[in-house]
């Protein structure tokens, strides 16, 4: 690289670094924290969503029973979904709005509230710093902005550390210092030797996981995953808005079927299932659809571990922090809608996959089922962005690479903030003087003059 080119191209590093190091290291820190949200929070909460085993011929409660039990326990916020799971001892999760969840026991009608509060404290204040700083009210949009900005900001340092750190020479010699640590530095040259070492061999994920959080982040960015495939973007922002399925038009008087029967319906078409998950209307002004029910998995709309279920068909709120999927204008369409049930399978391909199967209300009929392999190339590419910046696309292996690489990041930006004062304030040592003859006291000048 021409020299004077490395020398502007170093400065601008430099100074970005700079600016934004303190937002993208508190970013990076959170990140690192919450990389096992889910998993954490789920073997926390096991007991809770335990229930007891019942009285002997105790008949099981309607879905709607549980969902009035919720109602009653629980009036200020209405439901706005049911999860269920295959084991029989466990219970039925109800999601409350945007941002809780209940249990309620299939046998007596027991509403319990989650378990693991301390865990979902400790995330939902790491996902609040991760996503807009910890602000609140308005001033959320700033701190989003911030954020989003400062992320951008990263992917360009990462794209230009790479060519700062091109050696001009490939050699086993010159390469050994920037490849891997080295024992016994100090200061400025320890520094310099962490802060290679650790932005190279972290530099491909964190590439991903910027370049990722941008198309999260801002529209023109999810909409260039599907531009780049050749697809139209969608309406809403993100992959998840799925266009509300019509009914047809039932005879005058006739009522929707039980939702049990509905659930039975699906399940009957189903393979072996992790959770079904049912998206229940939501009054306007109500908050939306989005409380994830637990056990669901987490999505972009709401701090993880809230919001719908996670993954393709699930809507996601755009208020939230990096909004998935809420759908453009909040009239709708008008008219009996189909119900919609997400369900996880247990054997899946990519592992965020769902399906979404819409279900006549009154006959129980399927009207629609959507899979990942209904999606075209744009919808696909923009779902594995969502889930490769935080590694769930590839399990708890891509979690814990995703959640190295953001650690190291924290000591890439204290790295730097060391290389840069001791390159504007470099330390000053006062050296003894080599010609300086030492003093003898009088009476030993006196003894060896005699």
């Amino acid at each position: 690289m021409n020299p004077k080119l490395r020398s502007i191209l170093f400065w601008i590093h430099l100074v970005s670094g700079l600016v934004v190091g303190l937002v993208v290291g508190v970013m990076s820190f959170t990140g690192a924290a919450i990389a096992f949200e889910s998993e954490i929070v789920d073997w926390a909460d096991r007991d809770a969503r335990h229930a007891a085993p019942p009285a002997q011929g105790t008949p099981r409660l309607t879905l709607e029973e549980m969902i009035a039990k919720v109602k009653e326990a629980k009036p200020a916020t209405p439901p706005s979904g049911v999860t269920v799971y295959p084991e029989a001892d466990s219970m039925v999760a109800v999601a409350l709005g945007r941002g809780a969840a209940v249990y309620v026991h299939p046998y007596t009608g027991e509403v319990r509230e989650q378990g693991a509060q301390g865990w979902r404290k400790f995330f939902h204040t790491m996902e609040d710093l991760h996503r807009w700083l910890a602000a609140s009210g308005d001033n959320r949009a700033v701190g989003k902005a911030v954020t989003g900005v400062s992320n951008l900001a990263f992917l360009f340092l990462g794209i230009t550390g790479l060519f700062l750190w091109w050696p001009r020479k490939w050699s086993l010699r010159s390469m050994r210092p920037i490849l891997w640590f080295r024992r016994g530095l100090k200061g400025k040259a320890r520094d310099f030797n962490w802060h290679n070492v650790i932005g190279f061999w972290s530099l491909p994920v964190l590439v991903v996981l910027t370049a990722s959080g941008a198309v999260i982040s801002y529209r023109w960015a999810s909409n260039l995953a599907f531009t780049i495939t050749g697809n139209e973007p969608p309406a809403a922002q993100g992959p998840m808005a799925a266009a509300p399925v019509p009914v047809p038009t039932p005879a005058p008087g006739t009522k929707p079927q039980p939702l049990d029967a509905q659930l039975a319906a699906v399940m009957g078409q189903s393979k072996a299932w992790e959770t079904i998950t049912l998206r229940l209307a939501t009054p306007p002004g109500a908050g939306g659809p989005g409380g994830r029910p637990e056990g669901a998995p987490r999505g972009e709309g709401a701090p993880r571990g809230e919001g719908a279920p996670r993954g393709e068909g699930a809507p996601r709120g755009e208020g939230g922090p990096r909004g998935e999927g809420r759908a453009e204008g909040r009239g709708g369409p008008k008219g009996p809608q189909a119900s919609a049930f997400t369900i996880r399978e247990q054997e899946r391909w990519p592992l965020f996959a769902t399906n979404t199967v819409s279900v006549d209300p009154f006959t129980t009929q399927t009207l629609k089922t959507e899979t990942y392999a209904d999606f075209n190339s744009g919808r696909k590419l923009r779902t594995w962005l969502r889930f490769l910046h935080t590694g769930e696309a590839f399990g708890w292996f891509g979690q814990l690479i995703a959640a190295l690489a953001s650690f190291g990041a924290v000591f890439l930006v204290y790295t730097g903030y060391s290389l840069s004062w001791r390159r504007f304030f470099p330390s000053r040592r006062v050296q003894p003087a080599a010609t300086a003859a030492p003093v003898i006291p009088p009476a030993e000048s006196e003894t060896h003059a005699a």
